[in-house]
């Protein structure tokens, strides 16, 4: 498997898991580290603060039973930087509650000196029904 996608499964693997200090080593330690996260936040800047964000997740009720890419993943790497991006669809449980979610995912890894793929910079999101009141502008 390509380095980069394996990298990016462990860090699913961890996060169904709850293994937060396995999701936290995915990311770049760098105050610099920055996500855009489909949360009620609209951003994360910094490795701490994301640290924090996912310590506090994985004591949270909510649960990721799976994470899969049904678009994709499309990788390219390029020296000691690569992207990643896709659709994901995630089925949750909170509450013991089921339910699934689909987002768009994309990622710009960077390469350590030890050879480990970490996320530097992460994006996911879910596209507004219609954010201009006109619908798509996409003719058919």
């Amino acid at each position: 498997m390509n380095p980069v996608l394996a990298a990016n499964d462990a860090f699913y693997r961890a996060i169904i898991e709850k293994r937060v200090a396995d999701i936290c080593a995915s990311y770049v330690p760098s105050e610099e580290t920055y996500v855009i996260l489909e949360g009620p936040r609209y951003t994360t800047l910094g490795y701490e603060k994301i640290a924090k964000g996912w310590a506090d997740f994985c004591h949270s009720p909510l649960t990721l039973k799976s994470i899969e890419w049904v678009e994709g993943p499309f990788c390219e790497t390029e020296g000691t930087m690569a992207w990643i991006g896709g659709i994901i669809v995630l089925t949750v449980n909170v509450r013991e509650s089921d339910f699934t979610v689909k987002f768009r995912a994309t990622f710009v890894m960077r390469q350590n000196a030890q050879g480990q793929w970490q996320i530097k910079h992460e994006h996911v999101s879910a596209p507004l029904e219609d954010p201009y009141g006109i619908g798509d502008w996409l003719k058919k």
